[in-house]
C-alpha cells in the first residue's frame, strides 16, 4: 500500500517496493486515484451521431449515423495545444481544444444497413484478440406475425436479420450471418453472447441456440444448433425412424384390401413437429424427472412427490421457452426458461422463471433452478464472478467489481438485503440479472470500488442509460480522509432551460485513459449535449 497520496511519492514508492505475490497490477491501479479526468468541456463542437462505446481495449470508439445507416469509427488521441505563459493551467483551453476532433481522429465510414435496414444501436460486441468488431442490422418487427413453421405464438418477427463482422482496424467487412423471419432480442446484447471465439445467438422465435465459430481469417463458421435437435445426428436418427414407420404402415394398409384411406402425413419428407417435445425441453424433463424420483427412496413417496411437484406442473415446463443464455466457458451454456410473456416484455423480473446449466458435450442438464431459490443466490452471492465468463485474452474485464470480489460491494449488497421487507422478492430480484448480458460493463478503473464512492443509482460500470440530473455526480476517494476527487456532470454547465423535458444521461468510460463521455439527449429527438471529462 503506497504511504503518501502524492503522485511523485508513490513514483518512488513504486521503484523501491515490491508489491505482493498477484497484487502488482492492483498495486498499480492506485494510480488512478492520482490520474483522474477532473476537467470538463461542455457542449463539445461534435458530429451529430450516436456513441456507442469504447472497445475493451480502449483502441477504437463505436458510434453510429442518426439515421441508423452508417457505422463511424475514430481512434481516441491525447488533447495537445501550446500556451506562451509559464502556468498553463491558468489559462482556459484555446477554442480548437473544445471540438470533438482535438481528442478523437475519424477512421473511416462504413455504411452498414440497407435501404429497410436500420441498424441496432444497442448492440455491439468486440473479439479484442483480433480486433474484430460484430454488429447488427434488421427490418421493422411484426408483432402479429403468424406461427408457422414450428414459430413460437407470441414471439414477434424480423424479416431479416443480419450480423456483420468487420475488422475495426481498416473497417472492412469480413462476413455475414443472415437470419430471416426470426426474432433475436439485439437490446444490450441479450440474445448473443460471445465467449473466445464462440458465439452463442438466441432464436426466441423458433427455440434455438445457434453456436458459431469466429475463425481467425474472420468467417463465421456454423457449429451447431441446440433446440430442437441437441446432437448433430438426432435429426437423421428421427427421419430416418419416421421413415422406416411410414413404410410399415404403407405395409399394413396394403394388406388388408378394404382399406383404401390414405394418409398424406407418412408421405415425403416425415412431421415430426408435433410428435415429439424439441430436444432441450426432453433433457430439461427428465433431469426434472429424476431429481424428483432420486429424493425418496420408498415407491408410493415417490409416486406421491411426481403428482404434486411433476406431473401437476407438467405443462407449466412443456410451455416453458429460452429467454436468454450465456456460456460459462467453452462447455457449459446457463439458460434461463420463463413463459412467452416474459420473453418478449422489457421487463421480465414479475415473470416466474428457471435457470439451467447444459453441458453442450454430452447434451445434459446440469443443474436447475428457479429464480427464487436461495441455493442460487448464495452460489450468485459467493461466486459472482464466474457467472461473469470474460475471455480469457480480455485482461481488462478481469477488474470489474462485484459483490465476490470486493468487499465494498459485498457491503453495500448485504445492506440492501438487510433493508429489503420481503427476503424472497429480494433473492428474485437480485438473480433476474441472470444470465448477464456480455460486454455490459464498464472495465474502467473509476468503477473499481476499492478505490472510489459513488452514486451507482446515477452511474455505474453497467452499459444502460440513466435519467439525467442537473447536479454533477461525485466519485470520493476510498482512502481517508475520503477526499472528492472529480466531478461528472451532463448536460449544459448551467443547467437545463426546459425543466419540464425528461433527459437521460450515458457515460462512456475510456477502459484505461482519464477520459469520459457524457452524452445527454431529450426524448424529442433534439441534438445531444456531449461533455468531454479528461485529466488536464
Amino acid at each position: 500500500m503506497y504511504r503518501s497520496g502524492n503522485i511523485v511519492a508513490r513514483i518512488f514508492d513504486r521503484q523501491i517496493c515490491t508489491p505482493a505475490p498477484g497484487t502488482s497490477v492492483h498495486y498499480a491501479r492506485r494510480f488512478y486515484e492520482n490520474l483522474v479526468p477532473s476537467y470538463t468541456v461542455y457542449e463539445v463542437e461534435c458530429p451529430d451521431h450516436s456513441f456507442r462505446k469504447f472497445t475493451d481495449d480502449g483502441q477504437y470508439l463505436i458510434s453510429f449515423s442518426r439515421n441508423h445507416q452508417e457505422l463511424i469509427v475514430y481512434r481516441p488521441r491525447w488533447l495537445s495545444f501550446s500556451c506562451k505563459d509559464e502556468d498553463c493551467d491558468k489559462h482556459d483551453l484555446p477554442p480548437r481544444a473544445k471540438r470533438f476532433d482535438s481528442f478523437f481522429t475519424q477512421l473511416y465510414c462504413v455504411s452498414l444497413a440497407s435501404c429497410n435496414e436500420l441498424i441496432c444501436k444497442d448492440f455491439f460486441l468486440y473479439m479484442e484478440s483480433k480486433q474484430f468488431g460484430l454488429f447488427a442490422t434488421s427490418t421493422a418487427q411484426i408483432h402479429d406475425a403468424p406461427a408457422a413453421g414450428g414459430a413460437v405464438h407470441g414471439v414477434p418477427s424480423i424479416e431479416k436479420i443480419t450480423f456483420h463482422l468487420l475488422r475495426l482496424e481498416d473497417g472492412e467487412i469480413l462476413d455475414k450471418k443472415v437470419f430471416c423471419n426470426d426474432f433475436v432480442n439485439l437490446t444490450h446484447n441479450m440474445g448473443v453472447f460471445l465467449y473466445d471465439d464462440l458465439l452463442a445467438i438466441v432464436s426466441l422465435r423458433y427455440q434455438t441456440i445457434h453456436i458459431l465459430q469466429i475463425r481467425d481469417a474472420g468467417n463465421l463458421v456454423y457449429v451447431r444448433a441446440i433446440g430442437e435437435f441437441c446432437r448433430e445426428d438426432d435429426e437423421l436418427f428421427l427421419n430416418s425412424n419416421a421413415q422406416g414407420m411410414a413404410l410399415s404402415d404403407k405395409y399394413k394398409q396394403h394388406q388388408l384390401p378394404g382399406n383404401h384411406i390414405e394418409n398424406h402425413m407418412h408421405q415425403g419428407q416425415p412431421n415430426l413437429g408435433n410428435s415429439f417435445l424439441s430436444g432441450i425441453k426432453q433433457r430439461l424433463l427428465s433431469f426434472i424427472f429424476q431429481g424428483l424420483w432420486n429424493e425418496e427412496r420408498d415407491d408410493t413417496l415417490r409416486i406421491q412427490g411426481l403428482r404434486k411437484k411433476f406431473y401437476f406442473h407438467f405443462q407449466d415446463y412443456v410451455d416453458l421457452i429460452i429467454w436468454k443464455v450465456q456460456f460459462l466457458d467453452r462447455h457449459h451454456l446457463l439458460i434461463k426458461f420463463g413463459s412467452v410473456d416474459g420473453g418478449v416484455s422489457r421487463n421480465a423480473d414479475h415473470h416466474p422463471a428457471f435457470v439451467a446449466v447444459y453441458n453442450m458435450d454430452t447434451t445434459e442438464i446440469v443443474s436447475f433452478y428457479q429464480n427464487s431459490a436461495d441455493e442460487l443466490y448464495l452460489l450468485f452471492e459467493q461466486f459472482c464472478d464466474h457467472f461473469h465468463a470474460t475471455s480469457r485474452n480480455s485482461m481488462y474485464m478481469n477488474f470489474i467489481s462485484s459483490h465476490s470480489n470486493n468487499i465494498h460491494a459485498r457491503e453495500q449488497l448485504r445492506s440492501i438485503k438487510d433493508k429489503a421487507s420481503n427476503p424472497s422478492q429480494f433473492v428474485k430480484k437480485m438473480l433476474a440479472s441472470l444470465p448477464f448480458s456480455c460486454q455490459s460493463q464498464s472495465p474502467s478503473p473509476y468503477f473499481d470500488q476499492s478505490l472510489f464512492r459513488f452514486d451507482d443509482k446515477l452511474i455505474s460500470a453497467t452499459d444502460r442509460h440513466r435519467q439525467s440530473t442537473d447536479h454533477p455526480i461525485k466519485f470520493i476517494l476510498r482512502r481517508y480522509p475520503y477526499p472528492l476527487k472529480f466531478k461528472i456532470k451532463p448536460g449544459p454547465e448551467a443547467g437545463s432551460m426546459d425543466g419540464r423535458a425528461k433527459k437521460i444521461s450515458s457515460f462512456l468510460f475510456h477502459p484505461i485513459l482519464p477520459l469520459a463521455l457524457s452524452v445527454q439527449q431529450t426524448l424529442f429527438l433534439q441534438p445531444s449535449v456531449v461533455n468531454i471529462h479528461f485529466r488536464r
